[in-house]
């Protein structure tokens, strides 16, 4: 198991990072999702908890099949998605990844914000045991490197800057000279509990999580004036309206087909076993199974000239790809 603490400043105030958080979030939910794939939203309903509060509940399936590589769609369902849960009793919330198709395969993630730039040492609460674990990594929305294929330069913090509030362009440092400021600190666990994969699969996934909140932090940023001044009225009547929109998307290519990622048992051998076959094939230089025989190209032999004939390789991307529907 990997514990991380991301601290993510940025230049908000608490409040206002709570609108535009949910205002990034039916976005990037809506432009992301096709026709039969992305997210649909299949609960969003008002929840309350003994310790935190009043709060907000939401489940979310995540369609991705044919953004999966095709190593992972050769052995996964035909509709496949991964469940997204999240409690959200703000300024605090916590959030869980499940896949049905990796039983052993989570992550975890508890998130509470304070208007700091991230000095809270135990912002969390977290135990002797889970602060010997902790390792904390401050993310920088305006200098840390972006993968080129996100970049955009009216997202990019040290150009942008806001009309509605005058806040920007972020100048080095500005962590420790910007008001307002506040940071999101986020602890994230992950779990992947397959013998030969455990320790590189945990790690890829951190570094995807990593890459997807520095992304999704700067957006937020970069679409100030969209959000900013909206009242929590307009911001459900929009988050409902990019709710129904994207469920249309989404629903519409997927009626009438099984939703196999119900009953793991129902295709055979689980996919956790066959990524364990892979991995001893990859080791032994076996041929995977179901190799062609008659000139036919397998799928392991396609997903090794796509880069993907690795498993750890594979199950990081099929990673990559649902976290980024988040």
């Amino acid at each position: 198991m990997l514990l991380k603490e991301y601290r993510i400043p940025m230049p908000f105030t608490t409040e206002e990072y709570k609108i535009g958080q949910l205002y990034m979030i039916a976005k990037h939910c809506h432009e992301q999702s096709e026709a039969g794939e992305g997210v649909e939203v299949v609960h969003n309903v008002p929840h309350e908890d003994k310790v935190q509060g009043k709060g907000q509940y939401t489940e979310k399936r995540i369609y991705l099949n044919s953004r999966l590589p095709y190593f992972l769609q050769s052995i996964v369902p035909r509709v496949f998605y991964v469940i997204e849960k999240a409690w959200n009793y703000y300024p605090y919330t916590e959030t869980e990844y499940t896949c049905s198709f990796l039983p052993k395969f989570s992550i975890f993630i508890k998130t509470r914000y304070e208007d700091n730039n991230g000095s809270t040492e135990n912002c969390l609460g977290l135990t002797e045991e889970e602060l010997e674990l902790r390792t904390v990594d401050y993310v920088d929305i305006a200098y840390d490197e972006l993968a080129p294929k996100h970049y955009k330069e009216n997202e990019d913090p040290k150009f942008f800057k806001s009309i509605k509030t005058n806040r920007g362009p972020l100048m080095d440092a500005w962590r420790d000279s910007h008001e307002p400021i506040m940071c999101s600190y986020k602890l994230v666990k992950v779990t992947f509990e397959v013998w030969g994969l455990q320790t590189r699969v945990e790690d890829l996934a951190q570094r995807v999580i990593r890459d997807i909140l520095l992304l999704g932090h700067r957006q937020a940023f970069a679409w100030i004036d969209e959000w900013f001044g909206m009242t929590p009225e307009e911001l459900r009547e929009f988050e409902l309206k990019m709710q129904q929109e994207t469920n249309e998307k989404v629903l519409a290519a997927n009626a009438g087909k099984e939703v196999a990622a119900e009953d793991p048992g129902a295709s055979g051998d689980s996919l956790e076993n066959k990524l364990k076959t892979l991995a001893l094939d990859e080791k032994d230089g076996k041929p995977s199974e179901g190799a062609a025989s008659d000139g036919n190209t397998s799928p392991k032999e396609e997903a090794v000239a796509a880069g993907y004939g690795n498993p750890v390789t594979a199950v990081a991307s099929g990673i990559k790809s649902w976290l980024s529907w988040s």
